[in-house]
């Protein structure tokens, strides 16, 4: 890592949202990465009290400069969870202070839809579009399966992959948008050029780690074991 890079893991319920019941069950990790030295940082996945977040961003004497979506999901940018219960995300943190909402084209009409952000506040990305916080760069790559637009996030040794990839399983394929055959291309074609090396920092906190080598996840986790999209599907598809 380099000295530059400023970067933390906060775990909703724990971290911030504390006292949130539903926040503490879902378990939900939000990201704060960008640089150290010009102060300059984005929020990945904000949701649940993002005036909260905000409040964690200035008291570190930080400038938030933009959000990053993974996917559209209320528990990770705000909106009716299943239809019912209300997850503050994005849109209230875009009351609080104007700031681009970067995600994958194919994501855009999702994240209007359903977090109520306008289509004006987005920046639409395609796979590997880099994105620079001061002097630090993101690489977005897009890994369609979850969602159609879901996104990973590289940034020197570490990959925010969202509810792509856990350190036990992989996000489902069941949900609006999701698709299984496109999650195994995901798993086992576009994220195979991350090294072994790299650090996964998953979505949620589905394990007893909140992190993992890539060369550990590879070797343990069951989603990953499969030789085929066959028999990925046969497995796993639902």
């Amino acid at each position: 890592m380099s000295e530059s890079l400023y970067f933390r893991q906060l775990l909703a319920g724990r971290d911030f949202a504390v006292g949130d019941a539903l926040a503490t069950s879902m378990r939900n990790f939000t990201y704060v990465v960008g640089d150290r030295q010009t102060g300059e940082v984005v929020l990945v996945d904000p949701a649940y009290r993002p005036s909260e977040l905000l409040d964690l961003v200035t008291a570190d004497d930080l400038r938030l400069m933009g959000v990053i979506a993974t996917h559209y999901h209320p528990d990770h940018v705000g909106g009716k969870l299943m239809g019912e219960q209300y997850v503050a995300g994005v849109s209230e943190l875009l009351r609080l202070v104007t700031v681009p909402v970067h995600v994958q084209s194919p994501e855009a009409e999702w994240v209007t839809a359903r977090a109520g952000v306008a289509d004006e506040a987005l920046v639409l990305h395609d796979d590997g579009d880099q994105l620079n916080v001061g002097g630090v760069v993101l690489t977005l790559l897009r890994t369609p399966g979850h969602t159609p637009g879901s996104q990973c996030v590289l940034v020197e040794d570490r990959l925010l992959s969202g509810d792509t990839l856990f350190i036990d399983g992989c996000g489902r394929t069941d949900f609006p948008g999701g698709d299984a055959a496109e999650m195994y291309q995901s798993l086992s074609q576009r994220l195979s050029h991350v090294s072994d090396e790299t650090i996964l920092y998953p979505g949620h906190l589905y394990a007893p780690e909140s992190s993992m080598a890539m060369g550990d996840v590879r070797a343990r986790n069951f989603v990953l074991a499969p030789k085929s999209e066959a028999e990925w599907l046969a497995m796993f598809a639902s």
